[in-house]
Order: C-alpha cells, then sequence, then structure tokens
C-alpha cells in the first residue's frame, strides 16, 4: 500500500470518529437546545394565563359582579377560569396545536372534566403539596407534545361557590346544574392548569440545524484531507519516492545517479544527505575494487 494512502486512510478514520463524535454531542445539544426552547415558551404562556386569571379576578369581576347581582344571571366572564379559557382561544385560531386547559376533576363547566393524562397530572399534585410545577412530554394527534401545569388550589373565596350547592348562586345553578363543582375544600388541589406546546417545529428546526453543521464538517473534512495529502506529497511521500528510486537504482550497480537535492534540517533532508554520502561512499568503494 502506497504510504500516502496509508496517511490518508489514518487521517479518514481519525477525522471520522472525530467527526461522529461532535456529530453526537451536537445533535444531544440542538435537541436539549429545542426542549429548553419549548419549556420556555410554555412558561411564557403560563404565565400570560395567570395574569389573565388575576385581571379577570381583581378588576372584571368587581365591575361585573354588581350587574350580575342585580339582574339575578350568572356571567361566566367573572371567572378566572373562563376568562382564561376564552383568551386562549382566539390564539388558537392562529395556533391550532397549541392548547391550555383549567383541567378538573369534578369541575363546574363540563368543557373542563380533565381526561386521563390531566386527571395524572391533578393526581401528582395532589400526592406531592410541595410540588409546583410539573413538566413532560406525551404524544398528541399533532405529533410529541410538551406539557406544562401548576396546580390550583381552592383558595377562600372559590369556596363561595363551590363548597355546598345550596350556598352558590342560583343564577350559577341554573347555568350549570348541582351536579358538577362542589364539595370543594379549602387548599385542595380542585384543578390543574396544563399548557400543551407541539415539539415538532422546534425538533424539526434542531434537525435541519444539524444537518446543516454535518454537512459544513463534511466540506470541512474533505478540503482538509485534500490540503494534508498535498502537503504529505510535497512533503513526505515524493522525497521518499526519489530516495527509493535512487536505491533500486544503486541496488542495480547504476553509478551515474544523481544526488537528491538536501533542503532544510528536517528529517527527510538528513536521509536525503545520508543517502548522498552513501551513493558517494559506494562508488568511491567500486572504483577502489576496479583499481
Amino acid at each position: 500500500m502506497r504510504l500516502l494512502l496509508k496517511f490518508s486512510l489514518i487521517f479518514t478514520v481519525v477525522f471520522g470518529v472525530g467527526i461522529a463524535i461532535a456529530g453526537f454531542l451536537t445533535y444531544r445539544r440542538l435537541q436539549d437546545d429545542a426542549r429548553t426552547e419549548v419549556r420556555d415558551q410554555a412558561r411564557l404562556m403560563m404565565e400570560a394565563m395567570s395574569s389573565v386569571r388575576n385581571y379577570t379576578n381583581l378588576q372584571v369581576k368587581p365591575l361585573l359582579s354588581p350587574l350580575q347581582d342585580r339582574e339575578k344571571t350568572f356571567l361566566p366572564q367573572t371567572v378566572p377560569a373562563f376568562a382564561a379559557t376564552e383568551n386562549f382561544g382566539y390564539l388558537r385560531a392562529r395556533f391550532p396545536d397549541y392548547a391550555y386547559k383549567e383541567a378538573a376533576l369534578n369541575p363546574t363547566n363540563p368543557r373542563d372534566r380533565a381526561v386521563d393524562w390531566e386527571a395524572d397530572i391533578i393526581s401528582s399534585f395532589r400526592n406531592s403539596p410541595g410540588l409546583k410545577q410539573l413538566t413532560g412530554e406525551r404524544d398528541a394527534a399533532t405529533g410529541p407534545s410538551l406539557f406544562f401545569a401548576q396546580p390550583i388550589r381552592a383558595a377562600a373565596p372559590c369556596l363561595a361557590c363551590h363548597s355546598q350547592p345550596d350556598k352558590a348562586p342560583t343564577a350559577m345553578l341554573a347555568s350549570y346544574g348541582s351536579s358538577n363543582g362542589f364539595g370543594w375544600k379549602q387548599d385542595d388541589v380542585v384543578a390543574a392548569q396544563i399548557i400543551s406546546v407541539p415539539m415538532s417545529v422546534p425538533l424539526r428546526a434542531a434537525q435541519n440545524s444539524f444537518r446543516e453543521l454535518l454537512a459544513y464538517l463534511l466540506a470541512i473534512f474533505l478540503v482538509s484531507l485534500v490540503v494534508l495529502n498535498l502537503t504529505l506529497y510535497f512533503t513526505i511521500a515524493r522525497p521518499v519516492g526519489r530516495l527509493s528510486e535512487m536505491a533500486d537504482q544503486i541496488s542495480l550497480g547504476r553509478q551515474d545517479v544523481a544526488e537528491l537535492p538536501v533542503k532544510g534540517r528536517d528529517e527527510i533532508a538528513q536521509l536525503a544527505g545520508s543517502f548522498n554520502r552513501m551513493r558517494r561512499s559506494l562508488a568511491t568503494a567500486m572504483k577502489m575494487l576496479g583499481e
């Protein structure tokens, strides 16, 4: 096997292993960054919905409650959960893969009833009183999705409507009935705010970035391999080839072999000088034998 080919194979193996390790670590990092981006996005949305709840509770409800009492009607716009859910509904008109739900095991509004995986989240909050947030991934109909959840506890104002049916406003009972949304106890986890954010877009972007990076690495590897091969050819392979050819000619008894040029002080130059001295010594010895 030619010397240059051996070096090329060695470089290919070394660079290949390096690219494989760098690619693996980079892919993991890009995937982690994509998940971090989705989690940050979910947290931001959760804060926005919590702000809607606070705004409804502190500003909208005080304005509408007198009207509600005077008209003997129930206005769901005074309920923070209703306001947050409706507000997010307008966002879903443009981003249908995003979801927000205040899932409850025993909700007043049937649309808020928790499904299986949402009930598991509520149970996790109930079983771990110190748990403030919960994040996870699940397979949704549109692909992988990340959920971000935080518990909703029954505060004292909530019990005015949700403790016992006979204490609830008549207008609310007329709208939703007396079968659901009651029996709450103060500070109990009664529901969970759950934000679901699709992961397909950021993960696809991470994969595209990885492919681009891999293409750049391969291009750099090919260019580097060509440059290294040319450097090795002119600095090592060609001088060594000349030395090999000179040795072959001398071994065949040729005395008219021209001396190799000695340039520099590296090992190749030293080897060329040694061959030149050997050629001269051999020529002198042959001349002495001829005499």
